[in-house]
């Protein structure tokens, strides 16, 4: 069965899935933005959600959704349904003005959301193809196909329809053409939601068509007090950590907690301290770590720290140390210091390109991890030594 279908007989929803998270921290810009727009009774029909990957654009997409299904059906704050040419729905006088898009958990709507069964809200994503069993790689148009029956129809329940697209930068271009048409002749009281991290590559047709809503990288405040609430099993220093690696995104703090990613950093870490020297042992054990079947998210772990290092070691040269960072769970200001000294600007430019293009042929090329890992720190050896 495709997952662009909202179906109660669907996977359960985990306590993460934006289906079923009432919390959101960090985006009260953005959702002032969207009860604005309802507010003044003229609502555009198309939103681009866009921002880093883990930032909780689907979570604020899957907000607004039940917020308008519940509110359009006239079990909220918005009054009935009363269709023009915009599909504006001006607030009545006799009726609050949201402030807010929450709906309460135990809320009919969002419990049906939750559990994929409400009839006006449909969410196209990547489906399993039937033939592997596997989930495909990107969004074909036999998941967008989908859209055109719910909004070819008149609502099941007499109020708002609402298409979300997670992510729509998984769209081939079949389905963004697809997908166009629907955002071509929207039908009234339609809103679609298109959630991207990287809107630069969706078609320029797509995204004029849509109203842009650009969510930034949460602070680390907020990614803190997040990781206490869904992983409370982690201590202070463990938080901190991931708080850090994570880079204003707390999704990619749940993988890295959930990937056991503080221990990998830790090994990796511990390799680049002894540069230009290399733990071969440790380096070695690193390469089996992540070359093993389904460890495909230890091996994002060091292809994250390792970029994000080599980043930051290459500004802290190209700066001459005036932005070197104070130590933190990436950088030891002394190591960096005594690296910067063993080689030139360009030469870590160069093992910069080297090892981008190394990463991207290991995605596309399927490379074996481990020699992936072992090449990355021999490049490195080799740049610091001569």
């Amino acid at each position: 069965m495709s997952r662009t279908s909202e179906s109660a007989s669907a996977e359960p929803s985990t306590r993460l899935d934006p289906r079923a998270n009432p919390h959101l921290q960090g985006h009260e810009t953005a959702e002032k933005s969207l009860v604005a727009a309802v507010n003044s009774g003229r609502l555009h029909h198309a939103w681009l959600i866009t921002g880093p990957v883990g930032i909780g654009k689907a979570t604020l997409a899957f907000r607004f959704a039940r917020f308008l299904l519940a509110a359009g059906g006239g079990e909220g704050a918005l009054p009935p349904p009363e269709a023009s040419l915009f599909g504006d729905c001006p607030a009545a006088p006799d009726r609050p003005v949201p402030t807010s898009l929450a709906v309460a958990p135990d809320h009919p709507v969002f419990r049906r959301v939750a559990a994929r069964g409400h009839a006006d809200l449909i969410t196209v994503e990547r489906a399993v193809n039937d033939k592997t069993g596997k989930l495909r790689n990107e969004i074909v148009v036999d998941d967008v196909r989908a859209v055109g029956g719910l909004i070819g129809h008149t609502p099941a329940e007499g109020g708002w329809r609402v298409v979300i697209v997670d992510s729509a930068d998984d769209l081939n271009r079949n389905a963004a053409n697809a997908l166009l048409k629907a955002l071509e002749e929207p039908p009234v009281r339609t809103v679609l939601l298109l959630v991207s991290h990287a809107p630069g590559r969706l078609l320029p047709t797509i995204r004029s068509r849509c109203r842009r809503l650009a969510l930034q990288p949460l602070d680390e405040a907020t990614v803190l007090s997040l990781l206490r609430r869904y992983r409370p099993e982690l201590n202070e220093a463990e938080a901190a950590t991931l708080t850090e690696l994570a880079a204003g995104s707390i999704g990619q703090a749940l993988r890295l907690a959930d990937a056991d990613g503080l221990a990998v950093h830790a090994a990796l870490m511990e390799i680049l301290a002894r540069l230009p020297d290399l733990d071969v042992v440790a380096l070695d054990r690193l390469g089996d770590r992540v070359g093993k079947a389904g460890a495909e998210g230890a091996f994002e772990i060091v292809e994250m720290t390792f970029r994000a290092w080599l980043h930051r070691t290459i500004r802290y040269v190209a700066t001459e140390g005036a932005a070197g960072p104070d130590a933190d769970a990436l950088h030891d200001p002394a190591l960096m210091a005594r690296l910067a000294r063993a080689a030139s600007l360009d030469r870590w430019l160069q093992v910069w390109e080297k090892a981008r293009g190394l990463l991207a042929r290991a995605d596309s090329a399927n490379l074996d991890r481990k020699q992936v890992v072992l090449t990355l720190f021999l490049d490195l050896q080799d740049a610091v030594r001569s």
